[in-house]
Formats: C-alpha cells, structure tokens, sequence
C-alpha cells in the first residue's frame, strides 16, 4: 500500500533487524551510566518531555522499552504512547527502525567516533477516559502527576536491567512538592537529582508530585521510616483525620506483625486523590503507586471498597516483591513472564490485604465478613468454572478480556477472589488440623520473614510453597492444593468459609457492602435472582450465563424500557420480584436491542436475593480469631 505518510528513506536504510527473541542478556555490568532527565513541567497537560544520554560503542545496538511491568503480569509497557523520538550521536542525527516482531524494540548502527546517544522524545499521559492498567492509565491532572520510570526510559538490551546503572532527574513544575523511594542526590529549586542506581531499581521506584501535597509519618517511634504521602487535586481532599492515621500506623504494626521481617530500607505510600486518574494500584519494593477517588477520607462507598487497596499493595512488598514466583522473575523487563503462580503472587495477597484491613481497624470484622460474603457468593455462581479451571485463569492472564460484561463465563482475574478462598480455605485448614496451635500465619513468618532488611528477591516455586506449608503444618498439600487449582465444574472446591464456622445465605435486604458496590458502579444488582445487573440507564450491563434473564433472552447491550407496563427503574423491578415470589404470573419485560423492540418473559419466582454470613451454630468460630487484631 503507497501512503503520504511513508517511513522516510532514511529509517529504511537502518541496520537489519536482529530480532529482540535472541538477544540474550548478560549478567554482567554494561559499560558506563545512563543518565535521564525527565521535565514534568508541562504534566498539567498530560506531557511529560524526557532526555536520555546512553553509553555506547560503535556497531550494531538494540535498544529495549520496557515492556512486561512487574506487577501487572501482561506485556503492557504504553510504547504508543512515545512520539517524537529523536536519536543522535556527536550532534548527527541516527536512523533506527521498529523490530518488526518486536514494537518494544529499536534497532540502529552506532557510528564510528560516537561514544554516547542522546534520546529525545515525550510520553503522553493518556487522557481520563482510558481505563486502568497502570502502564497506560491516565498519570496527571493539572494538579498532580503520578510517574512511572518505565515510561519515559529507554535501555540497551543484552544486560540484565540490574546490571544498567542509570541516575534519574526530575523537573516538577513550580512549588510542587514529590515523595518516591529514590533517594535525593541534590535539589536546585524544582529540579531534583536522584543518587544513582540500577535500572531494575529504578523502575520499581514510582514518584507522585503535586500542587497540594501532605506526608504522614506512619512509624514515627520506629528504627525504618515509613510515611503516606498524599497528592490531591483540592486541598480539602488532604485532610486524613486522626482516626485514620491511627488506622494506617497500625496497618504497618500488623503487616509487620505478620511477616516478622522487612525487606525495605524505607517505604513510601504513594497515594494520588484524583477522580481523573483511574482507581487502582501497582506494587514496588519500596512504595506503592496508590490511585483512589478525591474524597478517599471522606468516608464515602467507594472508600469503604477501596479499603483494602493499601495494605494490599503494601503486602506485595514481601509477597510478589521480596519472594516471587520463579517464573515471574526476568533478567530484564523484555523477557515475558509466566504467570502460573498468580493465585500465589496475587491470590495470597488478596487474602491478606482483606485480612489486614480488618487487623488495621481499616474494616470493621462486620464489614470484612460482608465483603467475603460478596466474593463467596461471586465465586460460586461462575458458572464458567464448568470449563476454565482457576489455575487457567492465572496460566492465560495476558488474554484477559478485562471490562467485559461476560466475567461469569470468561472468569477473568479470578486469582484474585477466588485466590482469597484458596488461601482461606488453607489457612482454617492449618488451623483445624492443629487443633489451633498453627495458622496461615506462621506459613507467612515461615515463607517471607527472612533476610531482613534486604530488598534482593527470592524466587520459589509450587513445590517450594507445597514444603513451607508441610514444614508448618503435616498433610498432603500437593494434592489439596491442585484440586482447588485444576476443577473444573458446577460447585465451587473451597471451603474455608464454612470450616471457619459460617455460612452464606441469601435474603432480600442487602448488605452495607452490597448498597457500596450498586452505589460505586451506579448498576442495580440482581445477580443472585434474575442474573444481571442494569446501570441507572436501564442498560443490561452484566448477565449470567445461563442463568434466569439469559434463558430469557437478555444479554449485555440490552435496554430495559418497562417492567410489568410499568416504566422500568430499580425500585419497580424490585416490587415486580416481590410479586412474582408469592404469585404465579412471569416477569414480563419491554426490552431494546439495538433498533429491534419486543417483549420476554421470565418464569422467576424466588424472589430477591442478597449474600451474607452467619454464624454456623455448633461450630468453632475461626474467622473473628483470623481479622483480629494481633500484638506485636
């Protein structure tokens, strides 16, 4: 095809492409420092400027963009988002092209008498309507800025990233204040030098800045400093109550608690308070880079979900960072990770984040127990467990359909909720075997509280955890372990919940979690009745498959126009569900689909339904012993 926006010749006479696949890395030193200066002066407008000076000789180079982020399991580094890029040498500009089986991958001809490149180009902040991975989510606002290293950073291939040396700058715009784990070489007015270090260290190492700024000591008697550092668009938002500091030093206390080690030198929360920037966060060694909605302190539902998300990330720093499944570990972030071991990486964490903010006073027990009810009753109604194992789930994560209204049947990221079950189910497992002398905890001091101090990972794998949990407790946990991972069918394999002397049940009120969760995603929740769920708009957003309203008809797309004759809204389908549980007479619905109008009945008589645990008379109650809080 001939275009008037053709490659220019030059580009075409670069070198030959010697394919990213075989440029095996070398576990030694590359020759000389990289230097990266990166001007966020113009990140009120989503533009950050970067200049990169890299060592080299003359010949054949390859240049890597990080492409599989640590943390985020998929090969999401937002090249497309680089424009602009200049290369030049002794002030001559240097062709490169695109490998061609690579896009993460350049490729140029040093010429003789260059000693050093230097990079010009510009990261664009994608803008508030593109959704959350954290690679390429929206970073800035016009007053704050999140960045990731691994943005704005070319490096050689062919080396270890641990083995590139590199010395980051930053220019904030005026009277921004910043927080990251790196350490500060010299600031000169809004410009700050960082130390050197390795390139694998700096793209673990995350920096927020922002106009209104607030750091917390949240270990103000302890040897290791460790703070939450808050960025937000109005100063209003900044203000954490007492109460909440108390809630987030004890956060620290426990996790601590827990493992019985560090393996930081220092950690930094690193919590941007925006509702431009996505909600989500990605774990570091050091930090973690936090993104919750403007008004995180207010008390409102999304904060109540959102509970969880900081000592979530904040236990990655042993489970994910420290100790990491062996095939999630590359020598450079150009090698694709495995993800076998997510219901480990992610599925453990999840578990301990929900326990954690219980421990912290982050959740109430009461509200703890409502959020595990959620995820139960979730879990059992997939009905895509008759075909796609939770091991599967995690094997083929780069494929996920993330957003897709089909989640029942596709059971995309379920290494997260049903992760938790897993790993509650080991964990009343351990402590029933041993009568309650032993718990998932000591597994957790066992596993992760060694070296302390140290941030240098330790990889594992499935027979590594397999012995950890045999040395804590005696079973047989290869074969325990790999029917929950490898079932497929109708019932869900956990069990933890009613080992732990509850029970899920299902009535029509729901529960303070449930009302959150409508509120936050503005959808009225009928997926334990009719199985869907409809936005303020009347829009079918969620349907299970083969449940009631999919053997009716209905799938995601659908608008639901009236209820029984009656104009639909929310409370109408309620009352209709009421009728139809003590009458015989179906629900019939006025549906659009597309430009196509009609009716459908559905044969449903069971009322509404809602999750919630109760206690399981006649057995031990292990669960409020799990959430409490433990003494250091």
């Amino acid at each position: 095809m001939r275009s008037s926006l053709l490659v220019p010749i030059l580009l075409a006479l670069a070198a030959p492409c010697a394919h990213a696949e075989n440029i095996a890395p070398l576990d030694q030193p590359y020759p000389g420092q990289l230097d990266l200066a990166v001007d966020l002066t113009r990140a009120p407008s989503k533009i950050f400027s970067v200049k990169e000076t890299i060592p080299v000789k003359p010949g054949a180079l390859s240049l890597y963009y990080p492409k599989w982020i640590p943390g985020e399991h998929v090969p999401s580094g937002p090249v497309a988002n680089v424009v602009g890029l200049q290369i030049t040498g002794n002030g001559q500009k240097i062709a490169w092209r695109r490998d061609l089986r690579d896009m993460y991958t350049l490729h140029l001809q040093v010429p003789e008498g260059v000693s050093s490149l230097n990079l010009a180009f510009q990261f664009l902040s994608p803008g508030n309507h593109v959704a959350e991975l954290a690679g390429a989510g929206t970073s800035a606002t016009p007053k704050l800025v999140g960045l990731e290293f691994n943005q704005v950073a070319f490096y050689p291939a062919g080396y270890y990233s641990r083995q590139i040396q590199i010395q980051p700058t930053v220019t904030l715009p005026p009277d921004w204040q910043f927080a990251s784990a790196l350490e500060v070489q010299q600031q000169s007015g809004n410009r700050v030098a960082f130390k050197p270090l390795s390139f694998d260290n700096l793209v673990d190492s995350p920096l927020i800045a922002g106009e209104y700024f607030k750091r917390v000591d949240l270990n103000p008697n302890g040897a290791v400093q460790t703070h939450l550092n808050l960025a937000a668009d109005r100063p209003e938002n900044l203000n954490i109550t007492d109460a909440q500091i108390a809630q987030y030093r004890a956060l620290v206390k426990q996790t601590n608690t827990l493992f019985g080690a560090h393996h930081y030198q220092h950690y930094d929360f690193l919590l941007l308070l925006s509702d431009h920037t996505g909600s989500f966060g990605l774990e570091h060694h050091q930090s973690s880079d936090d993104r919750v909605e403007a008004k995180f302190f207010s008390g409102d539902d999304k904060s109540l979900l959102d509970q969880e998300l900081l000592p979530h990330e904040y236990a990655h720093s042993w489970n994910g960072k420290f100790r990491r499944p062996f095939d999630l570990w590359t020598p450079n972030f150009n090698v694709a990770m495995q993800d076998d071991l997510l219901w480990v990486y992610e599925g453990l964490t999840n578990y301990y984040g929900e326990v954690l903010a219980a421990r912290a006073g982050l959740w109430t027990p009461e509200q703890y127990r409502d959020s595990l009810a959620h995820t139960l009753a979730g879990m059992r109604s997939r009905t895509g467990r008759q075909w796609r194992s939770l091991q599967d789930t995690a094997d083929a994560w780069p494929l996920a359909n993330i957003g897709s209204n089909w989640s029942d049947m596709s059971r995309d990221g379920d290494f997260y909720p049903e992760g938790s079950l897993l790993w509650l189910d080991v964990d009343t497992q351990i402590r029933t075997l041993s009568k309650g002398r032993r718990s998932l905890d000591d597994f957790a001091r066992a596993f992760y509280g060694m070296d302390e101090g140290s941030y240098v990972t330790r990889t594992y794998t499935f027979d590594d955890v397999v012995a950890a949990l045999q040395q804590v407790q005696a079973y047989d946990w290869a074969p325990f372990l790999r029917a929950r991972l490898d079932d497929t069918g109708t019932q869900l394999p956990e069990h933890g919940v009613e080992r732990s002397g509850w029970k899920l049940i299902y009535d029509d009120q729901p529960a303070p979690f449930d009302k959150a969760f409508d509120n936050v995603s503005k959808r009225a929740n009928f997926i334990y009745s009719l199985g869907l769920s409809i936005d303020n708009k009347g829009m079918i957003r969620y349907v299970q498959w083969d449940g009631p309203a999919f053997n009716a008809g209905l799938v995601p797309g659908i608008k639901l126009l009236a209820v029984n004759g009656t104009a639909y809204s929310a409370e109408v389908l309620n009352d209709a569900l009421t009728f139809a549980k003590s009458h015989s007479e179906p629900i019939e619905l006025q549906i659009q689909n597309d430009e196509t109008f009609s009716s459908t009945k559905i044969d449903y008589h069971g009322g509404l339904r809602y999750p919630h645990l109760v206690r399981d008379a006649g057995t031990a109650d292990l669960l409020t012993g799990i959430v409490a809080a433990r003494k250091s």
